[in-house]
């Protein structure tokens, strides 16, 4: 038998393994690193995250991929380049984290890989019959498994789209996994470039599971952040937005939009929430002037409404406990903005639940090679619609 199917085989066969989960999502910040030893699988999984680390991009890295992000026309040279370049770029900082942590290659199992979006295009946003949902995520799994010499899983979210999801949002697999309590409602908020939440039945019903992406989190305020501020990538703590006032007629115009009538479940990315977009609503609403800070305040509101609007269709008397991760916990007017609209909900982070929640989507990654490694799809089976029973990831053997 080839020596590769063997050392899968063992993998499969451990009690525990020790997997490395890596998430870049559409803010381009930089790559999360998570080292997790993963227990068991499915529903009787069990996770410690042993060590984790954000590797920042540096601005030349963010510039190469804002060529081809989210844009309909790019050059497909740089798109081609990309692939293999992220691939090793992300291995080189696997490697200089294991080297921090003094844990060598040959001790890790596996790397779940998720890469860097690029372009979300689901049916409902591209608006072509013919065609189906796609999504595509660069840094090529050979290149990070040959790199690394660690077994790879990656390109989690093609299996999603062939068995029928949208390709996103993956977070309800391990959300159900890692977070379900039996005699409590949860939402699993996350707040990053885009925001999304799983809903988690204290009944543990997977028929009553629900996930789904709800409009901007952080993308819109990053963008016109760096516009307006070109020395600063993000609004830090809300500092910005908060000496601003909400300009109600545009946050209408914002909010004047059919993805926020679209049944659930939907996806969505910055090919839809993007400069152009405020810009639009802007012109229809006469407010082609805001002050910067008014615009980030506006904005604010607006993912802070998106969220709220979503929970209220989702569930008419929303009295839930939020868990929230995702860039947009640490933006203290975002968060009072969903805490003065949503009163009756007990908002607080995953750290309650043992996971740091900037690790959250590096673990979640984890868990999913993990399932494809030693888990079954029958553990979803006769889940949410949206959400197929697959095993996820393709496999890259390191030689």
């Amino acid at each position: 038998m080839n020596p590769n199917l063997l050392h899968l085989l063992r993998i499969a066969q451990q009690p525990a393994r020790r997997i490395i989960g890596l998430m870049s999502g559409t803010s381009l910040d930089g790559l999360d690193v998570a080292l997790c030893r993963c227990e068991g699988s499915g529903i009787h999984t069990r996770v410690q995250v042993e060590h984790f680390h954000t590797v920042p991009y540096p601005e030349e890295v963010k510039n190469q991929i804002r060529e081809v992000f989210a844009k309909a026309e790019i050059s497909f040279e740089q798109l081609c380049l990309l692939h293999p370049w992220i691939g090793n770029l992300h291995a080189d900082m696997v490697l200089d984290c294991l080297r921090q942590w003094q844990v060598a290659p040959t001790e890790v199992d596996c790397i779940a890989s998720h890469g860097q979006t690029v372009y979300h295009a689901p049916r409902h946003q591209h608006g072509r019959p013919d065609f189906p949902n796609a999504t595509l995520q660069l840094g090529d799994g050979d290149h990070v498994a040959v790199r690394t010499g660690i077994l790879t899983l990656s390109d989690f979210r093609q299996k999603h789209l062939a068995a029928g999801g949208e390709g996103a949002p993956l977070a309800v697999y391990g959300d159900y996994l890692l977070f379900s309590q039996q005699g409590e409602d949860r939402i699993l908020l996350n707040m990053g470039g885009i925001a999304n939440f799983t809903y988690l039945p204290g009944s543990l019903q997977l028929a009553e599971i629900f996930s789904t992406d709800v409009g901007p989190g952080n993308t819109l305020l990053d963008a016109f952040t760096q516009h307006y501020f070109p020395t600063l990538s993000y609004d830090a703590n809300g500092a910005l937005a908060s000496q601003g006032q909400v300009h109600e007629t545009l946050l209408a115009a914002l909010l004047d939009h059919p993805f926020f009538q679209a049944d659930f479940p939907k996806t969505t990315g910055p090919e839809l929430f993007n400069k152009e977009y405020v810009q639009q609503a802007q012109t229809r609403s006469g407010t082609l002037a805001p002050s910067p800070h008014d615009l980030l305040a506006t904005l604010t509101q607006f993912s802070a409404e998106s969220i709220v609007r979503a929970l209220e269709r989702c569930f008419p008397v929303p009295n839930l406990t939020v868990y929230a991760s995702g860039g947009g916990m640490h933006n203290p007017v975002l968060m009072t903005a969903l805490r003065q609209r949503l009163p009756q909900c007990r908002f607080t982070t995953t750290d309650e639940l043992g996971i740091l929640p900037d690790a959250k989507e590096a673990v979640l990654f984890a868990v999913l090679a993990n399932e494809a490694l030693a888990g079954t799809p029958e553990t979803f089976q006769g889940g949410q619609a949206g959400n197929p029973a697959v095993s996820m990831g393709k496999i890259s053997f390191a030689r």
